[in-house]
């Protein structure tokens, strides 16, 4: 069923009021793709009676008041991406577009919308229950951050709501905590997974630097940036506090990862995987067309790209679900009417990461002295692509399924580590499930560029190329690479861009059409860099572009001269 958005939908379910009323800066799309839909129905799935508000007019009263009052708590999120980076592109241009609104028009969801719909619930409703934070927006401003589009340090997001919590990373686990505690009138303050405001320290908590000390200085913010990054493994996190004012941030240790059977409870509720009725009328959303027919096979991601937030929210460990699981959502989704046969995509943050994980990490934590597959793939890792070969086989023999592609990222590099069954899952995917285009993202090509951005070396983007091309010659296909490339991300300079342009028409003979500028989102290490203008590794000094007319020229100039091919992908002609 779809969460109620309106008081006649309440009343048809025979609920006389609602335990939770969640918030949202999304349109409301029912799929366990989208993070409110998902806590809601876990909510539901539990017995409390949920309802929804999308993408609520933050200047009348019509729409947040339209289901009243909730008996327990608010849940408040921006939604599925940042409302300032939905709004506002790396060179602070307004987008006009937003592919979670009806109709595509990017005129419904405010700035910094967690705030914005937490005041507006203030104004209206008068010593109202809990409003809880939560979602990507949330979880990134959790602490003390750097704000690209003020160019400012900024406070907890918390603090500026002023809301009562802060629920960060994947939210189910302490939302459900959290609201039995407040059914039962019981203490929630030791709930894993949350953030909250004290008037007092907490003996054993590790305080970092205070707000005012880290607004102005930039080496105690790395310094901060650095422990908190530290904690956010739930095997070995400390719990954390900083002041913000006269009163402090508590940080709670992340909620324990998943397990396979937890996760699988999760994605085997019942999804209607459709824009609800009340949203759709105003127009569809463009994120139904890629996620309508998509099956999320992991959660987590262990590449730890610095310029990433996944480290600080979905986290660095993979929680894959059960295969019997996905075949139960792939069967679910071969009976829709309006199924043509094609399952768009099985992945997560980087599809072939299914089913691998490192046991040592599982156990003891994330390593502090290296990355699982940076600079190179860690060999306790053992990475073998089997898990995901298998299951794709499976989900192709199921009835009515003509199809099933791979459209979330690949590491390539991985691909090229695995020995054993590396070669025979690219041959695989090429063959069967490449729906024209397969998507990678070296976005560099330099060494020192690709050192700071953490991404693989140049030689793995070489051989995989090669590979894919070969596998394309020998199956008689006409499909493509799509790479994505990142421009004046911290260290990289015009000659770098150069060097790019270069290296793209002379190996890979192609434009690559997808080209973003660096856009600093807060908790990540790259954003760090750009603040400080140091590599947070090294403690060397390195050049940022901090100039728009910089940045631009930056990105325009690997279209220098290719003006039959601007904004075109190259396609890997058979036989080339």
């Amino acid at each position: 069923m779809f969460l109620p958005t309106t008081a006649e939908e309440v009343k048809k379910l025979g609920w006389k009021n609602l335990d939770v009323i969640l918030v949202t800066g999304d349109a409301y799309i029912d799929s366990s793709f989208i993070g409110v839909a998902v806590i809601g129905k876990v909510l539901v799935n539990a017995g409390y009676r949920v309802g929804i508000i999308a993408q609520p007019d933050v200047n009348s009263v019509e729409d947040i008041m339209r289901l009243g009052e909730p008996e327990l708590f608010w849940g408040v999120t921006a939604g599925a991406v940042d409302s300032m980076v939905a709004n506002y592109t790396a060179l602070l241009r307004k987008r006009l577009e937003d592919d979670f609104t009806p109709g595509t028009i990017n005129n419904k969801r405010p700035e910094r919308a967690t705030i914005a719909y937490t005041n507006l619930i203030k104004r209206n409703f008068k010593n109202t229950k809990p409003i809880i934070l939560g979602g990507l927006e949330a979880s990134l401003r959790r602490i003390s951050h750097y704000d690209y589009f003020t160019d400012s340090i900024r406070r907890s997001v918390l603090f500026d709501a002023k809301a009562d919590i802060l629920v960060y990373g994947m939210g189910e686990k302490a939302i459900l905590e959290i609201a039995s505690a407040l059914k039962e009138g019981k203490d929630w303050k030791d709930v894993k997974g949350i953030c909250y405001p004290s008037s007092q320290t907490k003996s054993g908590y590790l305080e970092v630097s205070p707000f005012e000390a880290v607004k102005t200085d930039k080496k105690k913010f790395a310094d901060m940036f650095k422990v908190f990054y530290e904690n956010t493994d739930p095997v070995t996190a400390k719990c954390l506090l900083q002041k913000q004012d006269t009163r402090y941030l508590i940080q709670n240790p992340p909620q324990p990862n998943l397990t396979t059977p937890e996760i699988d409870a999760i994605y085997d509720l019942d999804f209607e995987r459709e824009i609800h009725p009340y949203y759709k009328q105003k127009g569809e959303v463009r994120a139904m067309e890629t996620i309508k027919y998509s099956i999320t096979s992991h959660r987590g991601c262990y590449g730890e790209c610095n310029f990433c937030s996944l480290a600080v929210h979905q986290g660095t460990t993979v929680v894959s679900r059960s295969s019997e699981s996905i075949i139960k959502e792939a069967e679910n989704i071969a009976k829709r009417v309006n199924f043509k046969g094609f399952i768009t995509d099985v992945g997560g943050p980087t599809a072939n990461m299914y089913g691998i994980e490192c046991k040592k990490k599982l156990k003891e934590g994330r390593c502090k002295e290296r990355k699982c597959v940076h600079p190179d793939v860690c060999p306790k890792l053992n990475v073998k692509h089997l898990p995901q070969l298998e299951l794709l086989r499976k989900i192709a023999a199921i009835p009515k399924v003509k199809k099933v592609f791979i459209a979330s990222g690949l590491r390539y590099d991985m691909i090229i580590n695995d020995r054993e069954f590396g070669l025979t899952y690219l041959e695989e995917l090429v063959k069967d499930h490449v729906s024209g285009q397969l998507k990678i993202a070296p976005e560099h090509v330099t060494e020192k560029v690709t050192e700071l951005m953490g991404k693989p070396r140049v030689r793995h983007l070489r051989k995989f190329r090669e590979l894919f091309d070969a596998y394309n010659f020998k199956h008689k296909k006409n499909q493509f690479l799509t790479y994505y490339m990142i421009a004046a991300h911290p260290g990289c300079e015009l000659a770098d861009m150069k060097e790019l342009r270069a290296f793209v028409k002379r190996e890979l003979k192609m434009t690559p059409e997808q080209i973003q500028v660096f856009t600093p989102t807060p908790s990540t290490y790259s954003t760090l860099m750009y603040h400080t203008g140091y590599d947070p590794f090294t403690g060397k000094e390195i050049f940022v572009e901090k100039g728009l007319k910089g940045k631009r020229e930056q990105k325009d100039v690997i279209f220098e001269s290719v003006e039959e091919n601007k904004y075109k992908s190259h396609r890997i002609q058979a036989g080339d």
